[in-house]
């Protein structure tokens, strides 16, 4: 029987492949409106070092499919792209969490903006996150 680690590694493996083989067609289809505002003709860079940097000392032991990725806009200038893979096969409590601290470090680290996206590969149509706060007063507000 395969520890949790090991069919972990059997997802992991296929999808960074597809990431790093397949990127323009991965977010055309995950995420069209963002596709189309990415200048696909400047090209686009995978970033691990740097997001390498930032995950090592994540404190939970568990591994997932990310990818730092710097692409360059129709409208100029060039933005971060913080993509999240998580195979996922049940309800993970603490996954907005986790994204919201690897997005926050990115952008201490490297004073850049980044978007962070998560693809859920889980089947449970009922578990979808789709935002993560703290406390009584989060987002910060201002006046």
């Amino acid at each position: 029987m395969k520890t949790e680690t090991e069919t972990r590694d059997d997802y992991d493996s296929p999808w960074k492949e597809a990431i790093e083989h397949y990127f323009p067609e991965l977010m055309t289809f995950f995420f069209p409106d963002i596709a189309a505002s990415i200048d696909w003709t400047k090209g686009f860079t995978f970033l691990d070092q740097e997001l390498r940097s930032v995950v090592r000392d994540a404190e939970s032991g568990k591994r997932y499919v990310d990818k730092l990725v710097r692409i360059h806009l129709k409208t100029g200038g060039e933005q971060w792209i913080y993509i999240h893979i998580e195979v996922q096969v049940s309800y993970d409590h603490i996954l907005g969490k986790r994204i919201f601290t690897y997005n926050y470090r990115i952008f201490d680290r490297f004073e850049r903006p980044v978007a962070s996206l998560v693809i859920l590969a889980d089947d449970n149509p009922n578990w979808r996150p789709n935002s993560y706060s703290y406390g009584n007063y989060s987002p910060p507000i201002f006046c």
